[in-house]
């Protein structure tokens, strides 16, 4: 996704980390330099404290824990909170403990050098260990996960990310803020008075975060957020298999999908990612499942049929985003 404004008083500023394309636009130029600055900084944060691929984060100080509990901040703390939350949402569909079959698969580091890795996988049948199994005991921010569990908070930091640094930075600045993570938008705040315009893409964004060519869909958003989820975008080949990193919990391996892509709006960007990524693992029957929920979603099949449910704008018209 990309977004951009109407109003020519907005001003936006791009650039990388947590590994995807952060995007930032404020209704005040004048508070651009400061809210930047912020962003970053809480950007770093939840890196050294959600990342998989860092041996030095405070995620990974989980598995040399064998299954003890450990007391954990309250960043990490609100983000397994979150993958917890959407795991019992979607009834398991999206779960944090399918760590180590990422790990398996080969995505064991940062996407960009996932690519360039051509060692052999080997494919396996194992059903992820499941977020029962965890326990968070929020009082004392006391995380125990079992012995031999990786986890893996891919499918829902970034969304959560975008929230909270929406509403920080709204809160503080006192105007109209967008934050995208990766396609993962939020937005809060005073919008522009035409909205927030919103692209919606298979694919999210080219190396180097400009949008790519192809069909799109174009929406306004005034509040809430709205996320994407998909197979085309962060894919690798190993050892003669196409792989993928949306993964079936029940089967530890990447989804077999009839979705390519799957976009949600939602009162908030974390309950959009969580229902557009169990859209996927779900696969026939998602748009039902969503129409149900009363989610304005966009579903794109593997043939590119576009499929949208009741809500779901054919002109670019979004209002805020439904409950998840």
């Amino acid at each position: 996704m990309s977004a951009r404004t109407g109003s020519r008083t907005a001003a936006a500023a791009q650039w990388r980390a947590l590994g995807t394309t952060v995007r930032l636009v404020v209704t005040d130029p004048a508070l651009l330099g400061s809210c930047d600055l912020l962003l970053a900084r809480y950007l770093a944060e939840v890196d050294a404290a959600c990342s998989r691929v860092r041996d030095d984060s405070e995620l990974a100080a989980l598995d040399a824990a064998a299954g003890r509990p450990v007391r954990v901040s309250p960043l990490l703390a609100e983000a397994l909170d979150v993958a917890l939350r959407a795991a019992r949402t979607t009834d398991g569909a999206v779960d944090p403990t399918v760590g180590s079959a990422l790990d398996a698969l080969g995505y064991d580091r940062d996407f960009t050098l996932v690519r360039e890795d051509d060692r052999p996988v080997r494919l396996t049948v194992r059903r992820a260990a499941g977020w029962r199994t965890v326990h968070l005991d929020r009082a004392t921010r006391t995380v125990t996960v079992p012995e031999g569990v990786r986890l893996d908070l891919g499918a829902t930091a970034k969304a959560w990310a975008a929230d909270r640094a929406a509403r920080t930075l709204a809160a503080a600045a006192g105007c109209g803020v967008l934050v995208s993570l990766g396609g993962d938008t939020a937005v809060a705040g005073e919008p522009p008075a035409d909205g927030w315009r919103i692209r919606v893409q298979d694919v999210t964004g080219s190396v180097d975060g400009t949008p790519p060519d192809g069909p799109h869909a174009l929406v306004g958003l005034r509040g809430g957020g709205l996320a994407t989820s998909g197979t085309t975008a962060r894919r690798w080949r190993r050892g003669g298999h196409d792989l993928h990193h949306i993964v079936d919990p029940r089967t530890g391996l990447p989804v077999r999908s009839p979705w390519r892509t799957v976009s949600v709006a939602a009162a908030t960007c974390a309950d959009a990612n969580a229902q557009s990524t169990a859209a996927l693992v779900r696969g026939a029957g998602a748009e039902r499942r969503l129409a149900r929920r009363g989610l304005p979603a966009r579903l794109v099949a593997q043939d590119g049929t576009v499929v949208t449910t009741p809500g779901w704008p054919a002109s670019p018209v979004l209002t805020r985003g439904a409950a998840a």
